[in-house]
């Protein structure tokens, strides 16, 4: 049978107030289950509206995270909202980001205020959750570099770029050297690429797809030109997530570097806050990108966090609609592919940079910091423990060295 729709062409579309309902429902509870970060999320969707729903076939949802993982962006999210777009619309693909994204946004906003409120920052626990965040990087660190960096030039191009972001370590080193990886990988690259795909039949216009295109790269461009006229500082605040999430490749991992660039340099955020929230979005489902919550929760309240979270989401919400309709021809263009070889293999230097800075010299300030690092790192790359376990070991580890 020809493959030309996303949707298995035996089972017929419900109404549409059920769909939407039925969106929410399973999109909610892969939100308050779905640990262990983008690639565990993406195991969990195809069990959920693959193999239990058939909402969609196998090699529709196979082509639907190949476009995912081209973007940059939260992949798993992406997946979801496209997914959601299929089943309802683009409210389906709204509510099914609210649904998966909602319930770590909310622990993630009340870990902030207990961080507030009760002036635990320097209790041994915090500590652990940053020797946490050490651990689970570097496993970053390790599968991406083996997958994306597995030769010479690939590898020269990432240390590179964690070279010039520690020793030039401004905002826009990361992008500047995203920008020439990608140059070099269209060059160099091309001839190495194979991605094999099908055409599909995609329910989105082509307007549309053009419409939020424009507006992704519209407000890209024309928020930094604002910013200086603005005096509350909500543009400059909301530019600085946008941009973040505008510029993710490789998983959420990389938000990491971006976001510490912008905020912690400024005084906005301390790293020592920086990091606790980062290890503590280790320990609640959904996507990582909703530590821009507990940052925007961090630096201002309930409004801060709101606006972080829409503006860190929104590229990728504009990204898959709009690329929706052009991935037919845009995966099959040897350019694009190279680019993408490129891009990839500095964002794992720019993931490698962080790892010293803010990540190490934050949190291995002695022997006993080290030692406990280790045996995290033990656990998640050997042993294969949940993360949200080797974050309540981490912190338990803290804890005791804070008592000893």
């Amino acid at each position: 049978m020809e493959h030309n729709s996303f949707l298995t062409p035996d089972k017929p579309k419900p109404n549409k107030v059920r769909a939407l309902s039925e969106v929410l429902a399973v999109s909610t509870k892969l939100g308050l289950t779905s640990f262990g970060g983008p690639t565990a999320h993406l195991g969990y969707f195809h069990e959920e509206y693959v193999r239990r729903r058939k909402w969609m076939d196998e090699r529709s949802y196979a082509d639907l995270v190949a476009l995912c993982q081209f973007l940059p962006g939260p992949a798993s999210s992406q997946v979801g909202i496209g997914i959601g777009i299929i089943r309802g619309g683009l409210l389906g693909g709204l509510i099914a980001w609210l649904g998966f994204t909602l319930p770590s946004v909310i622990a993630l906003v009340l870990f902030a205020f207990l961080l507030q409120g009760f002036d635990i920052s320097r209790t041994g626990w915090i500590h652990g959750l940053k020797i946490v965040a050490v651990a689970i990087v570097a496993q970053a660190i390790l599968g991406m570099g083996q997958k994306l960096t597995p030769d010479r030039y690939r590898a020269t191009i990432a240390i590179f770029t964690a070279a010039a972001t520690l020793v030039w370590p401004t905002a826009f080193t990361p992008i500047l050297f995203i920008v020439i990886a990608g140059m070099v990988g269209m060059i160099h690259f091309r001839k190495m690429t194979g991605i094999q795909t099908v055409d599909l039949s995609i329910p989105v216009s082509r307007n549309l797809a053009i419409f939020c295109l424009a507006t992704f790269f519209g407000i890209l461009i024309l928020l930094p030109v604002l910013t200086p006229f603005d005096r509350s500082g909500w543009l400059l605040f909301f530019d600085s997530f946008y941009r973040s999430g505008s510029l993710v490749f490789g998983g959420g991992h990389v938000v990491l570097p971006l976001l510490e660039r912008e905020f912690v340099p400024t005084g906005l955020i301390n790293k020592s806050d920086f990091l606790a929230g980062y290890g503590a979005a280790q320990a609640v489902p959904g996507p990582l990108f909703t530590f821009a919550s507990y940052l925007g929760a961090m630096m201002r309240g309930v409004p801060g966090a709101l606006v972080a979270t829409i503006a860190i989401f929104l590229p990728a919400f504009l990204l898959i609609v709009g690329a929706l309709p052009f991935w037919n021809s845009l995966c099959k263009s040897p350019k694009i592919q190279g680019t993408l070889i490129g891009i990839n293999a500095a964002v794992v230097g720019i993931l490698l940079a962080s790892l010293y800075d803010p990540l190490w010299t934050t949190a291995i300030l002695t022997p006993v910091d080290f030692a406990l690092v280790c045996m995290l790192f033990l656990m998640l790359v050997f042993w294969k423990v949940p993360p949200w376990i080797v974050v309540v070991a981490g912190a338990a580890g803290g804890t005791i060295m804070n008592l000893l």
